[in-house]
């Protein structure tokens, strides 16, 4: 603009909300250390639980980060980059999701110190990428090489401690793991394979791995088998009734007779169909839509077990687990297109009726039966399997892992000084900031379990000196080699949580102008005040 111009105009709704250059960027800082705050308190073996109540007075207990973030309200765009990071963690591994938000929360913290220093953010921003970057590189030279059952059984157990399994983590690791290998197919795993059908009512022992799908329906007539062996299984995705026309049509009758044999005929249709299933050799019919009340009579007069309107996701696990082939047109079906499962048995679980498909030969789709006393506790259990799964699938896809109770942290933040000291610039701070950025990990685990965090983080940097796999052990308060202890965790955890939440804290870090509109029928957001996450207080 030319001299004396005068400032220059932005025009922008009225009510609009504008942050600019530090203003915006500690704004930012505050809502990232906020949220991190938030779930830092559930993280490792002596982690607290979180109540969320929403609304309509739903109940969520849970120390699951990702379950905290996605529950909560939260309405500022900065702490929004970070449920993203959380979610982004589940997705990719499955755990890890409390460790990646505080990690990109002090990555934060430690940069308000160097903006205060007069650091460039993008001195700090590229500094942090060179050190998650080297962070990688020593994460690699650190990680053991090992996919064995007993490690796997360990990893497992690893990521369900602290998540209202401790009584029974022994067997349900085992359990997920046994899920997990056998859903395996050539070093890849689709954990979709692997259900869990979850009823409260029972104690976490009487948890069970199914060789097959459990279907939360019953049969559809009281006349049909409730059990059955070797049972030969079709899978059909289209209805078993006659079929309405498709336009508006008319049926002229002027005679009684002719009525009876318009009856008799749809009658006649839908025993063809049943005929079509009985003649294929199929005892147990699963349909994906509706079975015809007539149809339901005629397959029970024939001995066959029928289910209707299963998932399209059952459908598929059951063709995964019984061989069969999803056939769309009854006229298709044949003896080739049936499974086989050695039982189809209807049980009465927690009071509801249930069909399990069990005993199938090389079934490559499984079940997990999840119980638990009541249903917030089968919840935390669900979630705390969901991430055993997670883990026990990196591992294999991977084949490496790495120690637990802090011990990665603690070496890369080791490796990281000496690397800083080897940069020249300003960017050198930003790396020596992120060293110890990552040391929140073991301190956080220190003071969860009510442990000095100064003295257990002074003991483990001694122990480093010697092994890279010291860790702390949260329930003796000492230093011990974790490698030994079977406190492992896969590599990819900490890579995703290092790489997630070191790109989200560069991308918040970037940011000098923040325009929020207060859309009409919009909550103002307090001037961006971070403390304004869906009517939570503040936590600062």
């Amino acid at each position: 603009m030319n001299q004396g111009a005068g400032q220059p105009i932005l025009v922008l709704p009225e009510g609009t909300n504008r942050l600019l250059g530090r203003d915006a960027q500690r704004t930012n800082i505050l809502a990232g250390k906020v949220l991190a705050e938030t779930v830092r308190t559930t993280l490792g073996p002596k982690g607290m639980d979180k109540m969320l109540v929403d609304g309509l007075g739903d109940i969520v207990v849970t120390n699951d980060g990702v379950t905290i973030l996605k529950e909560m309200d939260i309405e500022h765009p900065a702490a929004k980059m970070l449920v993203e990071v959380a979610k982004t963690q589940e997705d990719e591994v499955g755990d890890g999701t409390t460790t990646a938000v505080i990690i990109a929360g002090e990555l934060l913290k430690k940069s308000e110190s160097l903006l205060d220093m007069d650091i460039h953010p993008t001195i700090i921003a590229m500094g942090y990428r060179q050190a998650a970057e080297k962070a990688q590189e020593i994460l690699e030279n650190i990680s053991i090489e090992d996919v064995g059952s007993e490690t796997l059984v360990k990893v497992a157990m690893t990521a369900m401690t602290g998540k209202g399994t401790e009584k029974a983590r022994e067997p349900l690791a085992k359990l997920v793991v046994d899920a997990v290998q056998q859903v395996e197919e050539d070093g890849e795993v689709e954990s979709d394979h692997i259900k869990i059908e979850k009823k409260d009512g029972a104690t976490v022992d009487e948890s069970s791995l199914v060789q097959g799908v459990i279907i939360d329906k019953e049969r559809v007539h009281p006349g049909m088998p409730s059990k059955l062996t070797d049972g030969k299984i079709a899978l059909i995705n289209s209805a078993i009734e006659v079929k309405e026309t498709e336009m508006d049509a008319e049926i002229s009758i002027t005679d009684p007779a002719q009525m009876q044999a318009f009856i008799e005929q749809e009658e006649q249709m839908i025993k063809d169909m049943v005929d079509k299933i009985a003649d294929s050799g199929a005892d147990v019919l699963f349909a994906q839509k509706g079975i015809d009340d007539l149809a339901q009579h005629y397959l029970a007069k024939a001995d066959i077990m029928a289910v209707r309107r299963v998932k399209k996701s059952d459908i598929e696990k059951l063709a995964k687990a019984t061989g069969a082939t999803v056939v769309s047109n009854l006229d298709d079906l044949s003896v080739d297109d049936l499974g086989s499962a050695g039982k189809v048995t209807q049980k009465k679980i927690s009071g509801e009726d249930m069909i399990f498909v069990e005993e199938c030969s090389e079934a490559k789709a499984v079940t997990l039966l999840v119980r638990g006393s009541t249903k917030h506790v089968v919840d935390e259990i669900e979630r705390a399997i969901e991430d055993a799964i997670g883990v026990v699938s990196a591992t294999i896809e991977d084949g490496k892992v790495v120690a637990g109770g802090g011990a990665p942290e603690i070496e890369m933040s080791k490796k990281l000084k000496d690397y800083a000291e080897s940069i020249s610039g300003r960017e050198q701070l930003a790396v020596t900031a992120f060293a110890e950025a990552l040391e929140v990990v073991p301190k956080t685990l220190a003071e969860n379990a009510g442990l000095d965090s100064i003295d257990s983080l002074v003991d483990l940097r001694a122990a480093h000196e010697k092994s890279p796999y010291m860790g702390l052990d949260v329930f003796n308060g000492e230093v011990t080699d974790m490698k030994k202890a079977g406190v492992i965790e896969p590599k990819r955890v900490k890579k995703q949580a290092i790489q997630s939440a070191s790109e989200a804290a560069e991308m918040i870090l970037r940011i000098d102008d923040v325009i929020a509109s207060s859309g009409s029928g919009e909550p103002d957001m307090g001037g961006m005040d971070p403390s304004a996450m869906g009517g939570m207080p503040p936590m600062m």
